[in-house]
């Protein structure tokens, strides 16, 4: 078996509002030279399908694309009032029903498509056809609730592949790893009161949204691990080896998924974090390994965020050569930059405390 890449050149032609990076243009708000608007735009994942062609990554995996996810399949988690006033917004041009998730015509067709990548690469893993699968998704999905879109996000891309497949799977279980640098706020709300599904969110403290994302020892099928401003390589990949994956390993879930966002980067205009190429490949090979222990290997990525346009192409195309276990690497041109820029001990020693501390909390809630 081998890797599935799923992606589609119409996911990349979905259009946003008239924005200047986070702020709506008008008043004292100057549009950007160029047409530029909303950060979440088609580059970055674009320039990530040509460097797996132009390093031949491509080539060894098995390129797929999919059908729209059905209406059907969408009502799973979506409300009916909520598609329809989506549906007919997109049919007369673009709107926006919720903070900062703009579309223009089409977008919601456009939606459907990246929920269907993510349904289909699901499939296709839980049915044996392929080892693992990555689906570039766009627009993204996990700060998407049920009733309202959020933060780039239109429909929930993850929540509505496992529905639709929990649909023929009766008891499935699922483990959602969301490494994204903002909390999966959407993801964990739909799964929130579901003992099948555990959530796991990963991500720079009090960054977006700002109400959500707190570690708190009561969650029944919830972990949130929010990390300091400035956390690096040493720190993801502690946070990842005494908190992520003790939580998924206790879950036993038939498949684990990673929102994959590429925004905690150290070029990310969004994040302040300052993980590399090497800190997606390390953790990708740490889930790749618990999911061969737990799971017969049964993983999925579906990508959310990820703003440097010229840096998420090779943390991407880390994290895919990792998962086909391939030679065919994309060598990190900022390799020696980033190496001088990680934090230094005393950094490292601060996070290490934060992390002890809900290591702590969390194991005395469980005894």
């Amino acid at each position: 078996m081998t890797t599935g890449f799923f992606h589609d050149e119409r996911c990349l032609w979905h259009g946003g509002g008239n924005y200047a990076q986070m702020a709506p243009v008008g008043g004292l708000v100057q549009p950007i030279a160029g047409g530029g608007g909303l950060p979440e735009d088609p580059e970055t994942k674009r320039r990530l399908v040509n460097l797996l062609r132009v390093t031949g990554l491509m080539a060894e995996m098995s390129e797929r694309t999919a059908p729209p996810m059905d209406r059907s399949d969408l009502l799973r988690v979506h409300p009916a009032a909520y598609l329809d006033a989506f549906e007919e917004a997109s049919k007369a041009g673009g709107g926006e029903l919720g903070m900062r998730a703009p579309f223009g015509p089409g977008g919601y067709d456009i939606a459907r498509l990246s929920a269907g990548l993510v349904g289909d690469a699901l499939d296709a893993v839980l049915a044996g056809e392929l080892a693992n699968a990555y689906a570039l998704s766009r627009p993204p999905g996990h700060h998407c609730l049920p009733d309202r879109p959020n933060g780039f996000c239109l429909l929930a891309n993850i929540a509505l592949a496992i529905e639709r497949a929990r649909a023929t799977r009766p008891g499935l279980r699922v483990a959602v790893l969301d490494w994204d640098v903002h909390h999966g706020n959407g993801t964990e709300a739909i799964f929130a009161n579901d003992a099948d599904i555990l959530t796991v969110s990963i991500h720079q403290e009090n960054n977006y949204p700002l109400d959500t994302g707190q570690f708190d020892t009561d969650a029944v099928s919830n972990l949130n691990v929010p990390l300091p401003p400035g956390a690096g390589h040493a720190t993801y990949l502690q946070a990842m080896e005494r908190l992520v994956l003790p939580a998924i390993r206790a879950h036993a879930p038939d498949v684990v998924i990673v929102a994959c966002g590429l925004d905690a980067c150290v070029l990310d205009p969004l994040g302040r974090m300052m993980a590399t190429a090497e800190t997606f490949a390390a953790m990708t090979a740490q889930v790749m390994e618990l999911a061969g222990d737990i799971c017969d290997g049964r993983l999925v990525m579906a990508h959310e965020g990820g703003y440097s346009e010229v840096y998420v192409p090779f943390c991407g195309h880390a994290v895919l050569s990792t998962m086909a276990g391939s030679a065919t690497v994309a060598p990190d041109p900022f390799a020696e930059t980033f190496a001088r820029r990680q934090p230094d001990s005393s950094f490292d020693a601060f996070a290490a405390g934060r992390i002890a501390e809900m290591v702590e909390a969390r194991a005395a809630r469980h005894q």
